[in-house]
């Protein structure tokens, strides 16, 4: 009996398929835990790095690495820790094919076909012998997830592809990162909103301000008015960063991070030190508690 039925592989930021195992089981839980699986691959974002789904006699595991994510069905009496070594092994396999810019790159579903055999021959590998002769990798796998269990994912959350479940219409990856839940705010967050509001106030009115001086001297300092402007323009975002769930949020932090900073530099004698210290501190605050607020997920049973 095949332990390993299926095997996927798909980028993790839009689930692109990339590439996939040829199965010729077609019984019917196999066919819902694929379904569930292409859903879940559609919004890995949300996910942990490394999950399982339990089904009745199926498994789903999967493990998220580089941007690509590798997935499989397993039958229930595999043991959990080479269901997770496969993983790595694929993993190890399709990294030595593949670098990141040739992935990045692909635009259409599956564009490395040339893969699907590698993983048949390794699934094969793995049905027959139980596994490649790698003790020490197997004993790594079952400490690494002694010390990080996977998440366990709620099979009645998990809709399928091509209809709905549960009375829920399916949503797509990004109405679902829309509605995802953030951490209540704290008095750190509540503090750093409130000196954010108060640095746009500023750099508004000195912006406005400057503005008619401006028009007067011909235009003069015209660049000035502008960081006041682009400043007043990043402190807004910041709150909204920190107020609603984003994509890429750390890369957007950063971002408006350093445009602040170098907007108030910028603005050195316009401003004194004691100024640009302040108005740089509250972004820097407003940055750390836009990184350090997660999504609040619910409890899951999270043991191996």
């Amino acid at each position: 009996m095949s332990l390993i039925l299926f095997a996927f592989v798909v980028r993790v930021r839009d689930g692109l398929p990339l590439s996939a195992s040829t199965d010729f089981e077609h019984n019917k839980e196999l066919q819902e835990r694929k379904q569930q699986l292409r859903t879940i691959s559609k919004s890995l974002a949300l996910y942990p790095d490394r999950g399982t789904l339990r089904g009745q006699k199926l498994n789903i595991y999967f493990v998220s690495s580089e941007g690509v994510s590798y997935m499989s069905v397993c039958h229930s009496s595999l043991p959990i820790a080479k269901a997770f070594c496969f993983l790595e092994d694929l993993r190890w396999e399709f990294t030595a094919c593949f670098n990141s810019t040739v992935i990045s790159l692909a635009a259409r579903p599956y564009p490395f076909l040339e893969f699907d055999s590698t993983i048949q021959k390794l699934k094969q590998q793995y049905n027959q012998s139980g596994g490649p002769a790698l003790e020490v990798t197997l004993a790594e796998v079952q400490e690494d997830l002694r010390i990080h269990p996977p998440e366990v994912i709620n099979l009645n959350e998990v809709q399928l592809v091509n209809g709905t479940a549960n009375g829920h219409i399916e949503q797509s990856a990004a109405s679902a990162g829309i509605n995802q839940r953030l951490e209540p705010v704290s008095a750190p967050g509540i503090l750093s909103l409130i000196l954010n509001i108060m640095c746009a106030s500023l750099n508004m009115i000195r912006g406005v301000h400057l503005v008619e001086n401006t028009f007067q001297d011909d235009y003069e300092g015209i660049w000035n008015v502008v960081a006041f402007f682009l400043a007043f323009i990043c402190c807004a975002l910041q709150c909204h960063l920190y107020l609603f769930h984003s994509s890429q949020k750390k890369l957007k932090s950063f971002l408006l991070l350093s445009i602040i900073i170098l907007c108030n530099l910028y603005l050195f004698g316009m401003r004194n030190v004691w100024q640009l210290l302040f108005h740089i501190s509250v972004a820097s605050l407003s940055t750390s508690l836009i990184l350090t607020r997660r999504l609040q997920h619910r409890t899951y049973d999270c043991g191996v």
